[in-house]
């Protein structure tokens, strides 16, 4: 079983390494060297979801987008279900 203190230091890494991912897609972006710079066209496509407990409500703007937020969203509940249930 996992113990509180390395369930706190995994989640600060996490949040860590997704500010740092923030920051350096920004750098990217600004510089002109990212996938979506200003010097390409490209098309705005987006997908979410929401959990409440372990169902999720999935939301998504086209059908790539919408398989991969379910794929996640499985994840999801596999990892909730690691957590909270073992």
């Amino acid at each position: 079983m996992i113990r509180g203190e390395y369930l706190v230091t995994i989640g600060a890494v996490a949040i860590i390494l997704g500010i740092l991912l923030l920051i350096v897609g920004t750098v990217l972006l600004s510089q002109g060297k990212g996938e979506g710079s200003a010097k390409s066209t490209s098309q705005v496509r987006g997908g979410g979801v929401i959990m409440i407990g372990p169902i999720p409500i999935i939301f998504g703007s086209d059908k790539g987008s919408v398989v991969l937020v379910v794929i996640l969203a499985i994840i999801l509940m596999f990892l909730s279900y690691l957590i909270f249930y073992r």
